[in-house]
Parts: structure tokens; C-alpha cells; sequence
């Protein structure tokens, strides 16, 4: 029996691929998108599993819904659907969706230029530049960000003791810098990275108790980053972030940027207006900026603003099919 059609336009941010799911998903109850999040996780989250993971995707694949804004303000909302679940923001996710969404017409914001979004998260508003019919680039006002846990000393089987800080960006990020017994980037291959990641995740889960003073229903560390010093002379950082079970994100990672620029100014190594090029593990390029200051529960935080741009790379439709074994998608771990 046929479960499920959906049309998609895939593309890719900065290299990291997004798949807007464009039809053949349910609407979702809920007042907000915190909520209707809860929803799809506790109703749908088959059409994820289905969509992102094997055959029809892959370990690194990561996706939306492009839904009707929540508040009155809003142009529009996005749902991430990706393997490593329904995340509460996605940068990378929303510089896609935006790009293929307007050059698709199905987004049409009120003011040109201009889109306030409603994400899981809260509330994100968007700058984009137009050449002709593509969209060139894509500028994310995020959420609040701020360090969360700082100089954390954790054991990590193949590596020893570490200190990592926790960050918030829309996720939490366990951060890794160059350190004794972590020397930097150059030296880890990326099965490295792949093996070492999962490993830092669990230990920062069972050493720290992470949840958005906002919304209980965000917590938990789900991304690592190991950090370094940049190659490109046009950033300032590099990075590698790890998402999932076997996930290295391509792009510099929107709200693992805006995470460790809430570090940086935390520690006092960013300060307000500054830029922040941040450079991914291919050599992409995400520009941050510090925007201003606030303040969530506790933390002092940073609004952070990132720039970067996306590739529609085709349009392909997706069936669901209960009488294919594999339908509702498999990892091979």
C-alpha cells in the first residue's frame, strides 16, 4: 500500500545537502512550532525516518517541511527533519529551504528581501540577496546563543581526559578545542572524526545536564565540534561538526557557528560587530557576526547573525511503499 508521495527540492547548502519536502506531509496540531514539532516526533516521524535515511537518503542527509507561520508576524515556519532527528534550529537547513523556497515561488515574503520565520527554537529573521531569479545569499538573525557549561573535564576511550564547553545555538554543541591530548585537525582523518565524536557526545550527555531555560523540550548535547585554526586567510576559524551517527557536516554549520561565537564572546575572544568567518571541513565559508547582547534564563547571551549561501541541485518525487521491506529507511552503522 502506498503510505506516502512526496515532492522534494533538493539542494545543498554550502555543501551540506537539504531536502525540502514540499507536499504529502500532514498538517501538524500545535500553536507553535515547538508544538507541532512534539507532534510530528510523536505522530509522523516515519515520513523523516522514510525520507532521510537509507535508500531514499543517506547518513549526512537533512531536510524541512515549509509550513504557515505560527505568529502573526511571520512569512512562514520550518520544520528540520533530518537522521539525526527533528532539530529546534537548522542553519544550513534554513539557508536551503529559504533559497529553494523563493526561487520555487513558494515563498513570497512580505517585504522583498526580507522573511521572519517561525522554528522550533523561535523566531528567526532572514536577510537575502537576489541576482535575477536565484537567490545568492542568505543572512540568519538566530536565536539567543550562550555558553552553557565552561572547561568541562571529561574521559574520552582513545583520547583521555578532555576539556570541552557546551554551547547553545540553536542546539547544544560540545566544543572541543586543540589541546594536550587533542592536537587539532590536521591530524584526524574523518573515520576519525566519525569514531571519536559519538564518543564525546555520550560523555558530555552523562556529565552535564543541558536544557533551554525556555523550553524543556530542548536538551541535551546532540552535536560535537572539534575545533582549529582556519587554512582559508579569509576566516577566522575551521571546524568539524559531527551530527547523528555518522554525520560530518559539509557546511561551517549555522548554529554551530552561532554556538561558538556565543563561546568566544563569553570568553571575551569575540566582541560585539565583530565578523566571524568560520570555515567548514571542505573549505566553505559561513560570515557571523555578533549583532548584540541578551539575556536567556541565567546565561548571558549573544544575538548572532550567519551568512551563507545554497544550490538547488533537482526536484524528485519519493514514494512510500509498506510493501517494501526497507520503507521506513535504515542506517548501516
Amino acid at each position: 500500500m502506498r503510505l506516502g508521495t512526496f515532492f522534494c527540492i533538493d539542494a545543498h547548502t554550502c555543501g551540506n545537502p537539504v531536502r525540502l519536502v514540499t507536499s504529502g506531509y500532514p498538517k501538524l496540531r500545535g500553536e507553535t512550532m515547538s508544538e507541532k514539532r512534539q507532534d510530528f516526533l510523536a505522530h509522523h516521524d516515519w515520513i523523516r525516518q522514510s525520507l532521510m535515511y537509507e535508500p531514499r537518503g543517506h547518513s549526512v542527509m537533512s531536510g524541512s517541511l515549509l509550513l504557515p507561520p505560527c505568529s502573526d508576524d511571520a512569512d512562514a515556519a520550518i520544520l528540520f527533519i533530518e537522521t539525526s532527528g527533528c532539530l529546534p534550529m537548522c542553519g544550513h537547513g534554513t539557508i536551503g529551504t529559504v533559497t529553494a523556497a523563493i526561487e520555487a515561488g513558494l515563498l513570497q515574503p512580505k517585504i522583498p528581501g526580507k522573511a521572519i520565520l517561525d522554528v522550533p527554537a523561535g523566531q528567526v529573521h532572514i536577510e537575502y540577496q537576489m541576482d535575477d531569479d536565484r537567490v545568492r545569499s542568505v543572512r540568519i538573525r538566530n536565536v539567543a546563543s550562550f555558553l552553557a557549561h565552561r572547561d568541562v573535564s571529561i574521559n574520552v576511550a582513545g583520547l583521555g581526559e578532555l576539556t570541552i564547553d557546551v554551547a547553545y545555538g540553536g542546539n547544544f554543541f560540545a566544543i572541543v578545542e586543540p589541546q594536550t591530548n587533542w592536537p587539532g585537525l590536521d591530524g584526524m582523518s574523518a573515520d576519525d572524526i566519525l569514531h571519536l565524536s559519538s564518543k564525546v557526545r555520550q560523555a558530555a550527555h552523562e556529565a552535564l545536564d543541558c536544557v533551554h531555560p525556555d523550553d524543556p523540550t530542548v536538551r541535551g548535547v546532540t552535536h560535537t565540534m572539534w575545533t582549529d585554526a582556519p587554512r582559508n586567510p579569509e576566516a577566522q576559524a575551521r571546524n568539524a561538526v559531527f551530527y547523528g551517527e555518522r554525520a560530518i557536516d559539509r557546511s561551517p554549520c549555522g548554529t554551530g557557528t552561532s554556538a561558538r561565537m556565543a563561546q568566544l564572546a563569553a570568553r571575551g575572544r569575540l566582541g560585539d560587530g565583530e565578523d566571524f568567518v568560520h570555515e567548514s571541513i571542505i573549505g566553505s565559508l559561513f560570515r557571523g557576526r555578533v549583532e548584540g547582547r541578551t539575556q536567556v534564563g541565567q546565561h548571558e547571551a549573544i544575538i548572532p547573525s550567519v551568512e551563507g549561501w545554497a544550490r538547488v541541485t533537482g526536484h524528485n518525487t519519493l514514494f512510500v511503499d509498506d510493501d517494501d521491506p526497507f520503507w521506513r529507511g535504515f542506517e548501516v552503522r
